[in-house]
């Protein structure tokens, strides 16, 4: 009996989601006990009528294919709206924003002295793949960190179809890590900056394959899995109860994206960083690292940088706008850290391999979700 009246509570909150969708209605979001304090958002300084209008232009078409719009401030879950058939308990396949998770995993990793530094040798963690292809002094000397700014010294681009290095390449074969560093290395010609030319002395370039190796990385140097790893470092610690992991045809953990995670639990992982690394008043992840890896250390263009797998950006209406880091996926997947607002917002979407899902996405953050708290 208990179980069905939890049942019909769930679908009258489910009915009562997608009526307020569809009316532009805004309330606040249940208590589910998953560790969020919900309140009302214009109990957080949110203007209603903006998140209001936002709900009407998703629910006109207006932005397609949005799943999700999960936002908190001031440390509380203050909006949270589903829309196109997804729910609160859906696994939201967000794409690479999955790579950030892996940041947050090497870092815990570094404070427990599992691994020696972000200068520690890729190659060193893999003597059963040697001898390389394409050997050279500068393949032995690619670091972790030169993976987690998307700027080593392989052929590696996700965004060239042509590329040696491009992801969909490495999905053909068995082992990702052999793919990765089997691959030759850049060369740069005279209209491409060279990375002593560039800003912070490096190169950006899109290279999945290097996250992928990232998670071979962390469980050699744990001794763990990664979904195991996570679980119990990170994921259990924030009452991150559903992981959906996708695995390589080897059984390595896809670090590179592809991690379902529900859209609430998504939200505490940016609320984790305005916490400084704090949940529950324990600490998962040092302010040390958070400073660094929220940092710039890559350009990526005149208005992006990155940092240690986050996208650096900002975002707000033409008079005002607000630096932000974000996860970030394919079809426009955000999670997006807005520390001078103290807000975490989330947006996930269905629009994979879509041209302008992206720029749609930042709209729809710009727009009414930043503008909502930029009164």
């Amino acid at each position: 009996m208990r179980n069905a009246i939890l049942m019909l509570c769930a679908g009258t909150l489910l009915t009562v989601a997608h009526l307020n969708a569809q009316t532009g209605a805004v309330t606040a979001p249940p208590t589910r006990n998953d560790g969020w304090t919900t309140a009302a958002p214009e109990s957080a300084g949110l203007a209603t009528d903006r998140l209001s209008d936002m709900q009407k232009a998703i629910a006109a078409g207006d932005f397609k294919k949005i799943t999700s719009v999960v936002i908190a401030r001031h440390g509380r879950l203050v909006y949270e709206g589903y829309f196109n058939g997804s729910t609160a308990d859906a696994l939201q396949d967000t794409r690479s924003a999955t790579k950030t998770i892996t940041s947050m995993l090497i870092g815990i990793a570094l404070d427990q002295h599992l691994l020696p530094g972000v200068n520690a040798r890729i190659v060193g963690f893999f003597p059963d793949k040697q001898p390389l292809k394409n050997p050279a002094p500068r393949k032995d000397a690619i670091t972790v960190e030169d993976f987690l700014t998307m700027s080593s010294a392989l052929e590696c681009n996700d965004d060239n179809d042509f590329s040696q290095g491009n992801e969909e390449h490495m999905y053909l074969l068995a082992d990702w890590v052999k793919f990765t560093l089997d691959l030759p290395l850049r060369v740069f010609p005279s209209w491409v900056k060279k990375p002593e030319e560039s800003p912070y002395g490096r190169a950006f370039s899109y290279c999945t394959a290097g996250v992928a190796t990232l998670g071979a990385v962390l469980e050699k140097a744990s001794g763990a899995s990664t979904p195991d790893f996570a679980h119990r470092k990170l994921f259990q610690p924030l009452g991150i109860e559903k992981a959906g992991w996708k695995y390589s045809p080897m059984g390595l953990a896809q670090t590179g994206g592809g991690l379902g995670l529900q859209s609430r639990d998504l939200l505490k992982l940016g609320q984790l960083y305005i916490n400084d690394g704090v949940w529950n008043r324990k600490r998962l992840i040092q302010h040390s690292w958070i400073e660094t890896s929220t940092h710039p250390h890559v350009r990526v263009d005149e208005t992006t940088e990155y940092g240690y797998l986050w996208w650096l950006k900002s975002f707000g209406p033409a008079e005002k706008k607000f630096a932000a880091y974000l996860m970030s996926g394919n079809g426009g997947n955000k999670v997006a850290v807005f520390p001078e607002l103290d807000m975490v917002a989330v947006i996930t979407t269905n629009n994979y391999n879509m041209p302008g899902a992206h720029p749609l996405a930042e709209k729809l953050l710009s727009d009414y979700i930043v503008a909502s708290a930029a009164k």
